[in-house]
């Protein structure tokens, strides 16, 4: 049985930094894509970084691109998310996210990936 459990959450001020940690359980690690995606307060989840099965990533456009980096370490079983220059509209629980199906981990969209964490909370004050 798939299970993601997240870590690393907490408040920092605007221009701090954080790292995001996944657990993986019940699967082959290496052979699922594996993203964070984040939920704003009153708004939908959002892509923030995927991280595909054969290494290559890809970030949400603009918004997180060149502070945040994701990683895996597949000997762990885990995923990162490295996040610096923290800003006040960062804040959002963070989730991650899995799947082995191509066309889920070619998306950016949150209904296509199956398996979830519970999310972890991340509070940015100005």
């Amino acid at each position: 049985q798939v299970q993601l459990v997240e870590s690393g959450g907490g408040s920092v001020q605007s221009g701090g930094s954080l790292r995001l940690s996944c657990a993986a359980f019940g699967y082959t690690f290496s052979t699922y894509c594996m993203g964070w995606f984040r939920q704003p307060p009153g708004r939908g989840r959002e892509m923030v970084a995927i991280i595909n099965i054969d290494g290559s990533t890809r970030y949400a456009t603009d918004s997180v691109k060149g502070r945040f980096a994701i990683s895996q370490d597949n000997a762990k079983n885990t995923l990162y998310l490295q996040m610096s220059s923290l800003l006040p509209g960062d804040t959002a629980k963070y989730y991650c996210a899995a799947d082995y199906r191509l066309s889920s981990c070619n998306s950016d969209d949150s209904w296509r990936y199956n398996y979830w964490g519970q999310g972890t909370q991340v509070t940015v004050s100005s």
